[in-house]
């Protein structure tokens, strides 16, 4: 059985993708490229492919897959006997970035350097600081204890949001 793609509902869908990624402060052609690249059935796309899906020039889709390289969320392929390279999403980009980044933690690693630059925690903004580092220890433990189940419960997850949208 061939699945029928909705050409116009998947265009929507990477512009409103784009646009929420963006309103989470990701930049806008990146967040494009991005959803472009969550869509396609192929194996991986050139920027070319990319330029012409999203109407814009092979020139802002160069910079977006540098960011997204740079960030860890695309993998550049080369292809053999081509002078061209095909950009891929990895199965498990958001697991494997979340793994990599450590992101909480160094945002409370820094914030802490602010509580002790303002005179330490029992300042008003000591406290306020101090608040806002201990919040961030505390998401990037809970983080940490999520990504180790994640392998475990993925199928469980795929399964019950199948089950729940038939």
């Amino acid at each position: 059985m061939e699945v029928q793609k909705d050409e116009q509902a998947v265009r929507r869908f990477v512009e409103r993708f784009a646009v929420m990624f963006n309103d989470l402060g990701f930049p806008r052609m990146p967040a494009r490229v991005l959803g472009a690249l969550m869509v396609t059935q192929e194996p991986g796309l050139t920027a070319g492919t990319i330029a012409e899906s999203l109407s814009v020039s092979p020139a802002a889709v160069s910079g977006a897959v540098r960011y997204l390289i740079n960030v860890g969320l695309i993998d550049r392929i080369a292809v053999p006997g081509s002078r061209s390279d095909v950009y891929r999403v990895p199965m498990d980009v958001w697991y494997s970035s979340a793994v990599r980044t450590g992101t909480y933690t160094r945002l409370a690693d820094m914030i802490d350097e602010g509580v002790e630059a303002v005179g330490g925690d029992e300042t008003v903004a000591g406290d306020r600081l101090a608040d806002t580092r201990d919040f961030m220890v505390f998401i990037a433990d809970e983080f940490a204890r999520l990504l180790e189940q994640w392998p475990e419960v993925r199928a469980e997850y795929r399964r019950r949001w199948n089950d729940s949208h038939q």
